[in-house]
């Protein structure tokens, strides 16, 4: 059981799960899983130190300590932890979320919105309203700031499902999208079609994204950057340092830093 310092308390799984609470603080362990739950509010979940992962039937999300996680009401989603996470819940009102895209979302995250963020879960209230007047700022905030690439769309057909689960299996297979379609009993063409009219991306993004949700697992259990590279399917370590920066908005190196020195990280 994790030690909850600012006080959240999260329960570990049971036959019957509690929903975790919409507001508040905790240290979390690495690999610490929250089950399938929903809220009637929206929550914003922000790994402070560490990364999230959160699933809905819409794909996953990850969320290193420079993006949140935004989940609406009455989604069903669930929570992976990676490395020892600082992780902060915000709950924003259902009155207050059509101001907010309507789905489950990753969203950079600005040097303001990450200061509103831990005020609004270091601390109680100081003054009535004052909370409200926080999640204003980062309503605010999230309403103009687009969404983020770290989303990992599943698909609906049976096709493309047997070359994502392929894939999920091994993302460092180097197999071509011809040679995935003859298990899948489809053509190079039809997939590239499916990917596109179903996960509004390539073949090669999709792939792309599946290996940096892994290479985040990885570098956060320990392995380096040059054995994760090489596991999730990069020839070498500068392009896999390269498409790592141009999805995630920071260095493998600079990710690692703050998963061991969290320290840095907080203001």
């Amino acid at each position: 059981m994790p030690s909850t310092p600012r006080g959240f308390a999260v329960r570990a799984r049971t036959a019957e799960p509690t929903p975790p609470p919409l507001q508040g603080a905790g240290w979390l362990p690495h690999g610490f899983r929250l089950d399938t739950h929903t809220h009637a509010d929206g929550q914003l979940v922000y790994a402070a130190a560490g990364a999230v992962a959160t699933t809905t039937a819409h794909g996953t999300w990850v969320a290193p300590a420079n993006r949140v996680t935004w989940t609406p009401p009455g989604f069903d989603h669930s929570h992976r932890f990676y490395g020892r996470t600082d992780t902060r819940l915000v709950t924003i009102p259902a009155a207050s979320c059509g101001d907010l895209v309507g789905h489950p979302s990753v969203f950079a995250v600005s040097p303001l919105l990450r200061e509103v963020l831990l005020a609004l879960t270091d601390r109680p209230e100081a003054r009535p309203g004052a909370f409200a007047r926080l999640r204003a700022v980062v309503v605010d905030e999230l309403a103009d700031t687009p969404a983020q690439s770290l989303h990992l769309p599943e698909p609906r057909d049976d096709r493309l499902r047997t070359v994502t689960d392929l894939l999920h299996a091994d993302p460092g297979r180097a197999a071509t999208l011809t040679e995935l379609g003859r298990a899948a009993g489809a053509s190079e063409r039809t997939l590239s079609r499916l990917f596109h009219s179903e996960l509004g991306m390539s073949f090669h993004r999709w792939r792309t994204t599946l290996r940096i949700h892994h290479a985040l697992v990885h570098l956060a259990d320990g392995r380096s950057v040059t054995d994760t590279a090489v596991e999730c399917g990069w020839s070498n370590p500068s392009s896999f340092i390269e498409a790592f920066t141009e999805v995630v908005g920071q260095t493998p190196g600079r990710y690692v830093a703050g998963l061991r020195h969290p320290e840095v990280i907080h203001r």
